[in-house]
């Protein structure tokens, strides 16, 4: 059994060809899918967060928004840059949405990939302090994150201040209780999977990781989601993790998905990201019956709890709503997911 969400990047054109033609279609739209996934039994709908381009940006009004417009769906990120944020304010925002989700936040988080613009968190006004990187300043932030989300109570308050004070040092509000329990670590290599580990994040390991070892990726990734389960073992946290991997998995069942998706199976790609020499996964594209063949051997998939389905959003609501509803019914069953 697994859960199965979907992840949109939420990217607009006004190209006429774009079902999203402004940051306003491409918000909405978000809503509008989130609401048929859950009709559709799906668990999760998911965001990524990209700055200084023509995709979803500020994840907290929608998030919010989209947990009050549904019952059941999880609502998470994949991922929020953590070098572009302040750490308390996000926590705030991130409490609000939580409580008015009633607890249905999983709040992915990481030092993030190449944005738009060279250093775009240096116009956010942070910089890394000396002797850091960058990747340094957003594993800093999401330690402080991380604390605050406790709960526990860290300003002086003022001795003289306008609305009365509970007994002791303050802590951030509105504090939503279990939120820190539902932060996860986004992760390109085995390096950065044991330190979520060991600071007691669940992982979501993208179609995107370090080379190191050439192997195929989803065995690679396989490798790293034993290792960091290793590592959240070694460090005596009492529940169980989380882990969730993103597939773009498409089946082919009508002649819209063979125009858009039926030219065949991509392979794994090698590219340079940050001076990092990366794997990026493959997609999936055929028919329901040769698609479950194929998944049964991606050794990453079958390693995680939660499957984040990438989607095109720029097909709009009612297609993406088609993808996602062919994969429950006709691929997770065949292969126990359902």
């Amino acid at each position: 059994m697994k859960k199965i969400g979907f992840l949109s990047f939420g990217h607009w054109s006004p190209s006429p060809q774009s079902q999203a033609r402004s940051a306003r279609d491409a918000l909405l739209q978000s809503i509008d899918l989130a609401v048929a996934a859950e009709e559709l039994g799906a668990d999760g709908a998911y965001y990524r967060v990209h700055h200084f381009a023509r995709q979803l940006a500020s994840p907290f009004p929608l998030l919010a928004a989209v947990g009050a417009k549904t019952s059941r769906v999880e609502i998470g990120t994949a991922v929020i840059d953590m070098r572009y944020e302040n750490p308390l304010y996000m926590a705030e925002d991130a409490g609000a949405a939580d409580l008015i989700s009633d607890g249905r936040l999983q709040l992915g988080v990481s030092r993030g990939s190449p944005e738009q613009v060279i250093d775009g968190w240096r116009y956010f006004g942070y910089v890394p302090q000396e002797g850091q990187s960058d990747a340094d300043m957003g594993r800093h932030h999401a330690e402080v994150l991380l604390n605050v989300l406790k709960g526990e109570g860290f300003a002086e308050p003022n001795p003289r201040p306008m609305f009365p004070n509970p007994p002791g040092l303050l802590r951030l509000e509105p504090h939503s209780e279990g939120l820190r329990e539902r932060i996860w670590w986004g992760s390109a290599s085995n390096a950065t999977a044991v330190w979520a580990a060991q600071q007691g994040m669940n992982l979501q390991s993208s179609t995107l990781k370090e080379d190191e070892t050439g192997e195929p990726f989803h065995v690679q990734q396989a490798k790293q989601i034993r290792r960091y389960r290793e590592a959240w073992e070694e460090a005596g946290h009492a529940r169980r993790p989380r882990v969730s991997v993103s597939r773009s998995i498409f089946a082919l069942v009508d002649d819209r998905d063979r125009a858009y998706f039926g030219r065949g199976n991509d392979n794994d790609q090698i590219g340079i990201i940050d001076n990092m020499r990366a794997i990026f996964g493959r997609s999936y594209a055929a028919e329901p019956d040769k698609l479950v063949e194929e998944l049964k051997a991606d050794e990453a998939i079958a390693e995680a709890d939660t499957l984040l389905l990438t989607v095109p959003n720029q097909l709009g609501v009612d297609y993406n709503a088609h993808v996602i509803e062919v994969i429950l019914k006709h691929v997770a069953p065949a292969l126990g997911w359902r």
